[in-house]
């Protein structure tokens, strides 16, 4: 069993809540090895180099990833507002392999709805849970701020991806292919 912690509890008055780490380690188990893993909440894009990651995803046919990139050099998407966060899983070398963005929901007139976006994991790196952990970060940080959590989705893969780690399929907000609900 692997247990990550993502955050520390923290308490102000009656209420309690999760401080979310900076920085989660983690040590992924591989045939005979062990790799080392780390989630970090990303400040500034501009930093990594996303080429690598830009380029893979475009030959898969997926642009989201140059969209990421275009829309936060131009200042529409920054990820920096209140109960907004980008976030990158890095190799034991230090390589950006996967990222993935909270914001708050830009299709919905609704404060208390997030929305996951421009997620996308290295073609190398998937199918051995760095996707899943990467995932639950942002989970973790949207249940601080948020009561639905969307994404929109048009894969068979990432459908059932998302449904393995608890989201539901429905269009019940716009724009959105699946939502996962946080208890109060």
């Amino acid at each position: 069993m692997l247990i990550i912690l993502t955050g520390a509890l923290a308490q102000q008055g009656d209420r309690q809540y999760v401080v979310p780490f900076l920085t989660t380690t983690f040590t992924l188990l591989g045939g005979n090895y062990m790799k080392r893993y780390d989630v970090k909440h990303i400040n500034n894009l501009f930093n990594f180099n996303l080429d690598s990651l830009v380029q893979q995803s475009k030959e898969e046919g997926f642009h989201f990833v140059e969209r990421l990139v275009k829309d936060y050099q131009i200042g529409r998407n920054t990820f920096n507002h209140s109960g907004e966060g980008l976030f990158g899983v890095f190799n034991e070398y230090g390589l950006l392999v996967a990222i993935g963005g909270l914001n708050r929901d830009p299709f919905s007139n609704e404060q208390y709805i997030g929305r996951l976006r421009r997620f996308y994991v290295s073609k190398a790196y998937r199918r051995n849970g760095i996707g899943s952990l990467l995932v639950q970060r942002i989970i973790d940080e949207a249940k601080g701020n948020y009561k639905i959590l969307v994404l929109h989705t048009d894969t068979e893969q990432a459908d059932k991806f998302y449904t393995s780690i608890g989201f539901s399929k429905g269009d019940l907000y716009p724009n959105s292919s699946h939502f996962m609900e946080f208890n109060s």
